[in-house]
């Protein structure tokens, strides 16, 4: 038995359905705000290019003051997206939560490490954590009985052997992980010049031979030797890119992006576009240009199906 449909029914159902596939052809456009970490402006910079690229519609609008300023931004609704080098703390979520009523949703972008480097014709072979804690540190928590000023106590005959030190900002993600994982908590010495990115540390470091400092593994360049860290068993592991994707290398970390997504909601256009080149093959393909480290497949395909982007597409 056939059921005949009314004609008028058929049309109406035949509009609606022409208007949905419409609606889903339309390409994303708007702009995308984005405040946070200095050490993903580079990748959010190309991502942003590729984006305007494959969808002129969209801008990116990016502010890179440090993974610090990203959960405020998010939490006021001054952004959607919030990269940040490091985790939030849990007084950053309980903040975002107490506006929206539900946790910022992470999404893994890429991996980085946190690099020990030192003048190019420095020739420290490695350094325990204990040793880096002596060096960088007043509150020698990571075990070492004295601090280091000098580089004889390492071996080291070094002109004007005074120990200079360079390292980060403290609203930079790179300045708490090293405090964390480096000082084991503690706090540095006054006299560590502080810079606004990594790219300032290693050009203090390469044009001063009694310099050490740290900075993000993308920033390496020929003037600066990146020293291996010793472990308690005395095996040296250096920051090598498949230590840290393994994480292996102690530095070894995830760089993230934060959203203002309640759950069950969908991404708006935008979002979801500048989110789905991320984890594509293209956007992946990024991180490895820039100096940073891609996420093993497994990572990239277990984030899309969460965030309904489906298992990917080919990027050419």
């Amino acid at each position: 038995m056939r059921l005949a449909l009314p004609r008028r029914l058929l049309i109406g159902l035949w509009s609606l359905a022409m208007g949905c596939a419409a609606l889903a052809a339309e390409p994303p456009a708007g702009t995308l705000d984005t405040v946070g970490s200095d050490t993903m402006a580079g990748l959010m910079l190309r991502w942003g290019e590729r984006l305007a690229r494959e969808h002129p519609g969209v801008g990116v609008q990016l502010q890179a003051s440090g993974s610090a300023s990203a959960p405020p931004a998010l939490t006021a609704g001054t952004a959607l997206v919030g990269p940040m080098s490091r985790p939030m703390t849990e007084a950053e979520r309980e903040a975002f939560e107490a506006r929206y009523g539900y946790p910022p949703r992470e999404v893994l972008v890429a991996r980085d490490a946190l690099v020990v480097v030192v003048h190019r014709h420095n020739a420290l072979p490695s350094l325990s954590r204990s040793e880096l804690d002596a060096i960088f540190s007043e509150t020698n928590r990571c075990g070492a009985e004295a601090g280091i000023r000098r580089w004889q106590p390492l071996g080291l005959q070094v002109p004007r052997g005074r120990i200079v030190l360079h390292g980060r900002n403290a609203v930079s993600g790179t300045h708490g992980l090293f405090r964390r994982e480096a000082l084991c908590g503690g706090s540095f010495r006054p006299e560590v010049n502080e810079h606004p990115g990594s790219a300032a540390v290693v050009a203090a470091v390469a044009a001063d031979p009694r310099a050490i400092g740290y900075a993000g593994l993308n920033h390496l360049t020929s003037s600066v030797r990146a020293v291996p860290l010793r472990d308690e068993r005395g095996r040296r592991q250096a920051p090598d890119p498949a230590a840290v994707r393994r994480g292996d290398y102690p530095f070894a970390r995830d760089l993230r992006l934060y959203l203002n997504l309640a759950p069950g909601d969908s991404l708006p256009p935008a979002e979801r576009a500048f989110v789905e080149l991320v984890l594509s093959e293209a956007g992946q393909a990024i991180v490895e240009e820039l100096g940073f480290v891609s996420l093993p497949p497994d990572v990239v395909t277990r984030q899309r199906r969460r965030l309904g982007l489906g298992l990917g597409r080919d990027d050419g």
